[in-house]
């Protein structure tokens, strides 16, 4: 018989087992691989026609795997509604509909180049920071489509 209490089903091994909860979300935003410091040809040479004026829009989704006990009472690893908002704040508010060379000083030109690993080194910190007491951050995947994606686990 499974133990009931307070009319929920209670499932003693769902909290003892360590447990990872994965949310993602989309954005979609504008990029160019361009170094001012090289030339046009030597840019076209090595980023193709990544390298063009304005630069190419992709739909990116960003998948963010959190790890941590699961709550006795809401059998949950965190809150879903905090993690939502957090992804909107760190994620979807600075990238959605932004050109990031552009909009996202630190892709700026002459800095970082957007690729799926600095965006998702660039997130991972600001989401790791806001997570509550006792939740890390596994992992922050970007995803550029369905073939090409990026995975940052904060390890060395």
């Amino acid at each position: 018989m499974v133990p009931v209490r307070a009319g929920l089903l209670l499932f003693p091994f769902v909290l003892t087992v360590p447990t990872s909860l994965t949310r993602a979300v989309a954005f979609r935003a504008l990029h160019r691989f361009y170094r001012p410091d090289w030339t046009e040809a030597r840019n076209h040479e090595v980023f193709g026609p990544l390298s063009h004026p304005p630069g190419h829009l992709h739909d990116y989704t960003c998948a963010v795997t959190v790890r941590g006990p699961v709550d006795e009472t809401m059998s949950m690893v965190m809150d879903l509604g905090e993690l939502d908002r957090i992804l909107q704040d760190e994620v979807v508010a600075p990238f959605d509909g932004k050109h990031l060379n552009l909009d996202v000083p630190a892709f700026a030109y002459g800095r970082t180049l957007p690729t799926c690993e600095a965006i998702a080194a660039h997130a991972y910190p600001r989401i790791a920071a806001r997570l509550p007491s006792g939740v890390s951050l596994e992992r922050v995947r970007v995803m550029e489509d369905p073939t090409l994606y990026a995975d940052c686990t904060g390890i060395p």
